[in-house]
């Protein structure tokens, strides 16, 4: 039996090492997430008025996820959204985290430092999550983001319109891209009629721009140009025929002899009366 003469591909303790991540990777990699975001951001604040400084709610599990990150919320997201932030949170987030006892004493400390947004569950706390949900209910009107690591939770927001998401993967926070709820609301905007001119334009513009939909081709209005003269004023003037010269002339006539009389009964009243 003969032996192959190839020798072998992978030996053993020979295996190829994965790639290493560059520092100049890596930079691309921030600088794609930043473009993200400030698409994202374009959109919320295009069609949702979302102004600073942006309301951010936090649950524990994002606070919990960023403590084991070594993130600095506080630090970090300003530069991240492109804007002043105000970090907030509520009772029953931080009830939630006291009663779980010293495993979340960390993300509790995180939270303590945040403001407290009033919620409708004074007398009976609720969970975190149902608790951020009822903040966003009626169409978000404080216009806040939610942060959460909660996967039913952030399930539950993107089936409501106009409510960024924020979420920590891989060492970093993220702000999730605008959910096809949110896309279907802006739909409708642009085609009802109740909308101002001025606004739909101005939604139409922000997604071609972002790249939010396809842009189509829309049929641009032609400026009216400045026309020549009026054809009708560049005609020449008809010269006046006979027939029309004559009426004119027996028009003039008559004057005269209606004159000529007048001037005869003044003279007989005055030699009457001499």
């Amino acid at each position: 039996m003969k032996r192959s003469s190839e020798p072998r591909q992978l030996r053993a303790g020979t295996r190829h090492a994965p790639p290493l991540r560059t520092a100049s990777g890596g930079a691309a990699m921030k600088i794609t997430r930043q473009k993200h975001a400030k698409k994202n951001m374009g959109f919320y604040k295009h069609n949702f008025q979302f102004r600073e400084p942006f309301q951010v709610l936090v649950d524990g599990t994002f606070c919990h996820a960023a403590l084991r990150n070594k993130i600095q919320i506080r630090e970090q997201l300003p530069g991240y959204l492109g804007g002043a932030t105000q970090l907030c949170t509520t009772r029953c987030i931080l009830k939630e985290l006291e009663s779980l006892g010293k495993a979340l004493y960390g993300a509790k400390l995180i939270a303590q430092s945040f403001q407290v947004r009033s919620c409708s569950h004074h007398k009976d706390p609720v969970s975190g999550s149902a608790c951020l949900l009822s903040m966003v209910e009626e169409g978000n009107p404080h216009h806040f983001f939610v942060a959460t690591q909660d996967q039913d939770l952030a399930n539950k927001v993107k089936k409501k319109a106009g409510i960024p998401l924020l979420f920590i993967i891989q060492n970093t926070m993220v702000l999730d891209k605008p959910s096809p709820k949110s896309l279907a609301f802006v739909q409708t905007l642009q085609t009802s009629q109740l909308v101002p001119e001025h606004q739909k334009q101005s939604i139409i513009q922000l997604k071609e721009k972002e790249g939010l939909a396809k842009q189509e081709g829309e049929k641009r209005r032609k400026r009216k140009r400045a026309g020549g003269p009026n054809p009708l004023s560049c005609l020449k003037k008809k010269k006046k025929t006979q027939e029309s010269q004559k009426l004119t002339e027996k028009k003039k006539r008559r004057r005269k002899r209606i004159r000529v009389k007048t001037e005869a009964v003044l003279s007989m009243q005055k030699n009457e009366k001499e």
